[in-house]
């Protein structure tokens, strides 16, 4: 294969926080066994020497949890010094990390910088919105402690973005958010819509995003992105940037964009193989990489139909005016019908959003990237 995107679980479920939204502790819950502790070191020789075997040309490995930096900084260093050793196709290898940042101290930033990790610092907003949903182990606020590994990894000249789970109450005060993001200095977003527990009606909790909601969210977030680029200071946000990238002519980078699931090898602690990170469950466990191939993971893959199913398109996309963009979305946010996969939860607010953002984003192509 000539690109491989590896995902790495190494500290399992196991985290020093309690997000109340965490979609991944609602998935071990619902698993025979919900969390296999911490990677060992064989493991991860087995993980990275079979990828590294495999990948030709290029090798992403991302780490996310859980809380992966609990796994130690030992064992991040092990992996760096297998994939020097075992990069016997010579591909380029690239890292990054999804932390909560709460362990991030000088030694973790030295490290991260010397090898060109990318680091995403989960950060939901100023303090009141951050806090309401992303205590610690005690019901403490973090975001006290995320700003300052925010700080030590800007002063050790780590590339940074941060992640920000799109709530209730960030749709309600989404420009609140934005506004502290841009006195922050932080230039690079990421928002994921929050996901509902599985097996439970959706729109439930407090925090939930309904579409509703969710629509409010886009088109607060599509004024502020588009009112800084027609003023020549555009930041990365990275749904409305692969929109771009999309009227270029050129496929998204982002997963849920493409109309199809992509070829992902997402890795629990104990080295068992799941096609994607919202389906860690048994049902779709594709084999262990301590005893199996990546060609029979993928055979796996291809008996259980994952990516075929994400393929399914609604009798309504098919004659929607917008479907090119849209794409059907996340399978995820498809995957909540009894009878199999449907059209989009969320499908009425990008229906919306985009009727409501479709001049304006053609203004930024026209400014951004055509010049």
């Amino acid at each position: 294969m000539q690109e491989i995107h590896l995902m790495l679980k190494p500290a399992s479920g196991l985290c020093n926080m309690r997000c109340k939204y965490c979609f991944y502790a609602d998935e071990t819950k619902k698993r025979a066994i919900a969390n296999y502790g911490l990677m060992s070191f064989d493991t991860l020789h087995s993980v990275l020497e079979k990828v590294l075997s495999e990948a030709t040309r290029s090798c992403t490995i991302a780490f996310q949890g859980g809380e992966p930096t609990l796994a130690g900084l030992p064992f991040f260093r092990q992996a760096i010094s297998i994939c020097k050793g075992k990069n016997v196709n010579h591909c380029s290898i690239s890292f990054a990390i999804q932390t909560n940042g709460l362990l991030i101290d000088d030694e973790w930033c030295e490290f991260f910088a010397e090898n060109h990790f990318l680091v995403g610092i989960s950060l939901d907003g100023p303090k009141e919105l951050h806090d309401a949903n992303r205590p610690d182990t005690v019901g403490k606020g973090t975001y006290s402690r995320v700003m300052h590994a925010l700080q030590l990894l800007k002063s050790h000249g780590v590339d940074t973005n941060i992640l920000t789970v799109v709530t209730a109450d960030t749709a309600k005060n989404y420009r609140k958010a934005y506004n502290f993001f841009v006195r922050s200095g932080f230039d690079y977003q990421q928002y994921i819509p929050c996901l509902d527990p599985l097996d439970e009606p959706r729109g439930q909790q407090p925090w939930s995003l309904t579409p509703e909601r969710f629509e409010q969210y886009l088109k607060a977030s599509f004024d502020c992105w588009y009112q800084d680029a027609m003023r020549g200071r555009k930041r990365y946000h990275r749904y409305f940037d692969n929109l771009l990238l999309m009227l270029n002519g050129q496929p998204p980078e982002a997963c849920g964009m493409l109309g199809i699931c992509g070829m992902q090898y997402i890795v629990e602690a104990d080295g068992s193989v799941y096609p994607c990170d919202f389906y860690m469950l048994d049902q779709y466990k594709l084999g262990n990489l301590n005893t199996d191939t990546l060609a029979q993971i993928d055979a796996r893959r291809k008996e259980i139909g994952f990516i075929e199913q994400s393929c399914a398109v609604d009798e309504k996309c098919k004659i929607c005016r917008w479907y090119q963009l849209c794409r059907g979305g996340c399978q995820r946010d498809r995957d909540y019908y009894q009878d199999g996969i449907g059209r989009n939860y969320y499908c009425t607010a990008y229906e919306h959003f985009f009727e409501y953002a479709w001049p304006k984003l053609g203004a930024v192509y026209e400014k951004v990237v055509r010049g």
